[in-house]
């Protein structure tokens, strides 16, 4: 699934495939910002991780969970 952060003051956005789902990343999220926590760990697909400063999130967009096409569309 793809996310997509939103970085305040900054005209790109953070983008990137991971594995988990988009419940567990809410969920992450989510208790990051109640919990007051500077720092957001994620990991991508292939394994990095990413941090993101709690403050510094303006947007995360969740893609939707679903399997890639493979081949040509007729």
């Amino acid at each position: 699934m793809e996310i997509r952060i939103g970085i305040r003051e900054n005209q790109r956005d953070l983008s990137f495939e991971t594995n988990l789902s988009s419940a567990q990343v809410s969920t992450l999220i989510s208790t990051a910002f109640a919990s007051k926590q500077e720092l957001v760990f994620f990991e991508d697909d292939k394994g990095t991780t990413i941090l993101v400063p709690t403050a510094s999130i303006a947007y995360v967009e969740i893609g939707a969970e679903q399997s890639r096409r493979v081949g040509f569309i007729a």
